[in-house]
């Protein structure tokens, strides 16, 4: 491992500056060995070198965030940093502590077992963002594990990171996908048949990556003056209105704004702003149709923003029960339907973290009630949103969501691609008495897996339910073509369906790179038709149905 001293581009011009690990304790033992880490926030470590680092793509808008040029990304030097091979000057890279719940059960200490922070740059609009190297070596966290990952899965992390942002939901980035020239040997389905698979790298990218499990592990282990020190950092880094609105509420008593501690207030509103934050995520991923998987703890980031892409899906059959996790296939604790509470119940735990900093139940339940009507009000908007409405106004909007979620379950039906033929649907021309009900929801039948599953029953009540909508949209004064623009700007057409990244997986295990950057590039426009792209908003096909990497997935990476 070499740093790099030379001063010729925007990589070297980087500026580093690393206020986690400047204002936070760090482990003062350098050894790799999976280990107990106490007092410290982080370990510092080393990235694996690797042997044939090779770029297979990357994120133009997140590359120009950090002020990287073209010239820079297609450079040798770019790739041998952002696989781990060389660090910029101000690089200080570690590993963080965390610890966390799982499925439900506390796990102890955790932290960043194949992730490897490089540090945090100022970019010339003065934002921070941290850059983070997953897959690259052993970390003092690794447990068991060889801190490495396989190009399937960072394909997967790679590509639905970009796709989310594009979507509009809070996410953390991604920079560069990288191969490593190595293989992994990986057990994909803890089958007992592990298998030799390309290496490889993903830089990603986020203002923070601090999680709920950071502050349990400390008041887990009763460090509280730790646990005190990490709020404060939090708040002051990530939240800093927080503390320009306290230090214009009291009194200037010579202390500087660094070295002056915090009230409870404070600390009760960010973590009332984590909860709303929060409740707007999980909103997000109910629109849109995405199933984490792994609802963690230790994968709840502290700014409200999806991380930890591992076993996660794209709902595609309207199915609220539907995990894409293995490991979670017989509890379904984090199936789509769930979220919601698993969110509420993850922020519980946080509550719980922090508690010996506030010592009073009721303040902390309140900002948990902030949770609980921030999404709600988020959810009714939203619903209302999908359906072209203003908003829901009345309990009859209510049941006509409701009605619409039981008739989409009674038949396999593609959630992505009903609403988007709903909005084509032309409700304000009334159908004649002589229309047959087969007749109307014709528009309506790209979106069903079984056509041949749908009966009489269910084309009334589909029927029955598009006449109190036509109603419900007349009442509202919005015309067809105002609906279809509203209704297209918050239902995806394009979203990384499970079939379409194990295609790609399939192409890049091969060498062939070509559909990665395909789907990259279909990707940043989800919400347009794209008239020559229109095979990757094609229903997932019947040869997916079961296919491993098309259906369930597992934690193994």
């Amino acid at each position: 491992m070499t740093a790099i001293e030379t001063k010729s581009n925007t990589l070297d011009a980087l500026h580093f500056s690393n206020r986690f690990t400047a204002q936070l304790p760090a482990d003062p033992s350098t050894e790799i060995r999976p280990r107990q880490v106490m007092g410290a926030c982080f370990s510092r470590v080393t990235p694996k070198s690797v042997r044939q680092p090779r770029l297979v793509a990357f994120a133009q808008e997140v590359a120009d965030s950090l002020g990287l040029s073209q010239e820079d990304i297609e450079s040798n030097q770019f790739v041998e940093i952002f696989t781990g091979n060389q660090l910029l000057e101000g690089m200080d890279p570690h590993a963080m502590c965390y610890g966390g719940h799982q499925f439900g059960n506390w796990a102890g200490q955790l932290g960043d077992g194949r992730a490897i922070n490089l540090g945090e740059i100022i970019n010339d609009r003065g934002e921070h963002w941290s850059l983070q190297l997953k897959g690259a070596g052993p970390t003092p966290y690794s447990r068991s594990a060889d801190g490495l990952a396989v190009l399937r899965s960072s394909i997967r992390e790679f590509l639905c990171s970009e796709a989310m942002h594009h979507l509009g939901v809070p996410t953390t980035r991604a920079l560069s996908l990288t191969v490593t020239g190595e293989p992994v040997v990986r057990d994909m389905f803890y089958s007992g048949n592990p298998q030799e698979e390309p290496g490889a790298v993903v830089c990603r990218v986020a203002p923070s990556f601090i999680r709920f499990g950071n502050f349990e592990i400390f008041a887990s282990r009763n460090e509280i003056e730790l646990l005190r020190q990490l709020v404060e950092y939090t708040i002051r880094s990530d939240f800093p209105h927080l503390v320009s609105t306290e230090g214009e509420s009291s009194s200037n008593n010579g202390e500087s704004d660094n070295n002056k501690e915090l009230s409870k207030t404070t600390y009760l509103q960010w973590f009332t702003e984590v909860c709303r934050r929060t409740a707007e995520m999980i909103v997000h991923w109910m629109r849109v149709g995405f199933v984490h998987g792994v609802m963690n703890t230790d994968n709840m980031s502290i700014l409200g923003l999806t991380i930890d892409y591992g076993p996660y899906g794209w709902l595609e059959d309207y199915d609220p029960n539907w995990t894409p996790n293995t490991t979670d296939a017989n509890g379904r604790r984090y199936r789509f339907g769930h979220q919601p509470q698993i969110a509420h119940w993850n922020l519980v735990q946080l509550a719980n973290a922090i508690y010996p900093l506030i010592e009073e139940v009721p303040p902390l339940e309140e900002a948990l009630t902030v949770y609980v009507e921030t999404f709600q009000q988020g959810y009714n908007q939203m619903m209302a949103q999908k359906l072209g409405l203003e908003r829901l106004s009345s309990e009859e909007d209510g049941a006509l969501i409701t009605e619409l979620l039981s008739i989409l379950q009674l038949v396999e039906t593609d959630m992505t691609l009903f609403y988007r033929r709903l909005a084509d649907l032309p409700l304000l021309a009334k159908p004649s008495e002589t229309a047959s009900n087969s007749v109307q929801i014709r528009p309506l039948m790209d979106a069903y897996y079984e056509p041949d599953a749908i009966n009489d029953e269910y084309i009334g009540r589909l029927v029955k339910w598009l006449g109190e909508y036509r109603e419900r949209v007349i009442q509202e004064g919005i015309g067809d073509a105002e609906r279809r623009t509203r209704m297209n700007a918050v239902n995806p057409k394009y979203v990384l369906r499970n079939y379409l990244a194990q295609l790609a997986i399939d192409k890049a295990e091969g060498g062939d790179y070509l559909l990665v950057n395909e789907l990259l590039d279909v990707l940043r426009q989800p919400y347009d038709e794209q008239p020559e792209k229109e095979e990757f908003a094609a229903k997932r096909p019947e040869w997916a149905r079961n296919r491993p990497g098309c259906s369930m997935l597992s934690c193994s990476s």
